[in-house]
């Protein structure tokens, strides 16, 4: 299969490039900088994309990383990755006198193979313009010898670089940004035209390809996987039951962090497929841990390790068992600069990425690590789970206790539960649960006064969160009708004493997270 590597020099955005590429069916695999490249020349890479990042190109990174661009395939370079091409080339890279972030129009310049006939619309002198997303602070201000500038902006003249002998090629700007109107066309032009990749990338073939790894990769042993009936988890364990049948026991842990009805409702999903499940009642154990507690870093790392010991105490009883495995997936890598030793600025720590400890004596198995929710989504339907099932809200690994703010008990998890329950009752009766991405309740560390009957009350405040996305890297506040939030609030604040106040939250996806913590 045709395939383009992606070098990841810890830029959030580098998953949206492999994203992207996959959209167009063509098969990638996203390598941390720091992994061993030496053997890149020798796979047969149809040609690799070097990502955006946070440092600042120098000498270093040149010495270290020079040998990318003898592999003798097409490479194009992004942001980073065009400064990095640049400067081992024998340009020059400057702190730019003016940071240049957010949109920006682009003059194609030069006539390039990677940019030739695209273009979102033509200036008065008949030049092709691009609406392109610009997020950088330093830029190539020397073209490297046998390099010709293709683009510019006014404030950055060499925007894109080309030596076509070689097929290499830099973008200061992001094409895989959905706000880079015709980045798609961009990505297309590399990878199908000039590195002449197949489009045969589709759901079945990853499944093909994941069973086989599995099998290969676990051989005679047994794993064990932690349930928790999200659909990551539950596509992860309907991948693995696929591969290596009645040797995956998957564990239910009730953690006391779940959302109302979970377990009844896990164990009605899979209880025809075969799967061996275990429920294990160990609200108590999580519960005493998190006394206390309220930084999230804390709670997600508590939480996680665990995890692992209620797993590795559960796995003596169980015959051959050598693997944990998990559902994590990319924007979990990501935003966690889980990419091994990349060079990602952390976040936040994931569920699935944060919280192992290092004395962990279960190897890890994480088989939907690089895909993105849409893709696990397709995957799963794939697979034959109910659709219904695969169209639920994400639910974050460390459950209700990174959505209640502050110190976390069993008081606030049973009233989160219910506030929760009803929210997404009011949508799905409202037809509104399938328009909005992911929708929950955030249980906030105050209180506030309020009237309940007759009498004066002093009480709970809970946020009411929904969102809409397309990758969950970035996301709007969903635009619910002034109505039906006052339904909510309304039903929430009569249906349950302890709460007093409820308030919706209308940030987007920077500056603020989709989850509150």
């Amino acid at each position: 299969m045709t395939k383009i590597i992606i070098i990841d020099f810890g830029s959030q955005y580098t998953q949206l490039i492999a994203r992207r590429i996959r959209e167009m069916n063509v098969y990638c695999e996203i390598i941390s900088c720091n992994s061993d490249l030496a053997a890149l020349d020798e796979k047969g890479n149809n040609g690799i994309i070097l990502s955006g990042g946070p440092e600042t190109v120098d000498e270093h990174y040149v010495n270290k990383f020079s040998a990318l661009f003898e592999v003798g395939c097409p490479v194009l370079g992004i942001c980073f990755g065009m400064q990095l091409m640049a400067l081992a080339a024998g340009g020059v890279v400057s702190s730019t006198v003016r940071m240049e972030y957010g949109h920006a129009s682009l003059r194609a310049r030069g006539h390039s193979k990677l940019l030739a006939d695209i273009e979102d619309n033509v200036n008065e002198a008949g030049h092709g313009l691009l609406d392109v997303w610009m997020s950088h602070g330093d830029s190539v201000t020397k073209l490297p010898s046998g390099f010709k500038c293709i683009a510019s902006t006014t404030t950055t003249p060499i925007a894109g670089i080309a030596n076509e002998a070689r097929d290499h090629y830099g973008l200061q700007f992001h094409p895989e940004v959905k706000n880079t109107t015709k980045g798609l066309e961009i990505l297309k032009r590399f990878c199908v035209d000039l590195c002449g990749c197949e489009r045969d990338w589709t759901s079945s073939n990853f499944i093909d390809r994941r069973v086989e790894s599995i099998k290969n990769l676990v051989k005679t042993d047994s794993v064990v996987l932690g349930l928790s009936g999200g659909i990551d988890s539950s596509v992860t364990a309907a991948l693995i039951h696929l591969a290596i049948g009645d040797r995956l026991t998957c564990l239910f842990v009730d953690n006391g962090l779940l959302r109302k009805d979970e377990a009844s409702a896990v164990l009605e999903i899979f209880k025809n497929r075969g799967l061996k499940i275990r429920l294990i009642n160990a609200r108590e154990i999580f519960l005493k841990k998190l006394e206390g507690v309220t930084e999230p870093e804390d709670k997600r790392k508590i939480i996680g390790k665990t995890f692992i010991e209620v797993f590795e105490h559960e796995a003596q009883a169980l015959k051959n068992i050598k693997w944990l495995a998990q559902g994590t997936i990319y924007p979990d890598v990501i935003e966690s600069a889980g990419v091994k030793d990349g060079m990602g600025h952390v976040i936040k720590s994931h569920h699935n990425v944060g919280g192992l400890p290092e004395t962990m004596r279960l190897s890890l198995l994480e088989p939907i690590r690089n895909l993105f929710k849409d893709e696990v989504k397709r995957i799963g339907e794939e697979l034959g789970l109910p659709k219904k099932h695969m169209l639920r809200h994400p639910f974050p690994g460390p459950g209700l206790a990174v959505r209640i703010l502050g110190e976390v008990t069993n008081e606030k998890c049973e009233i989160l539960r219910e506030a929760d329950s009803i929210f997404i009752d009011e949508l799905e009766k409202a037809d509104l649960y399938n328009s909005v991405s992911q929708a929950f309740v955030v249980f906030l560390p105050i209180r506030s006064v309020g009237v309940k009957g007759d009498g004066r009350a002093y009480e709970y405040v809970v946020a009411l969160r929904a969102v809409t996305t397309d990758d969950y890297m970035t996301a709007k506040s969903a635009e619910l009708d002034f109505s039906f939030l006052n339904g909510v609030a309304t039903r929430i604040a009569n249906s349950i004493p302890k709460i007093a106040r409820v308030v919706y939250d209308i940030t987007s996806k920077p500056p603020a997270t989709i989850e509150w913590e």
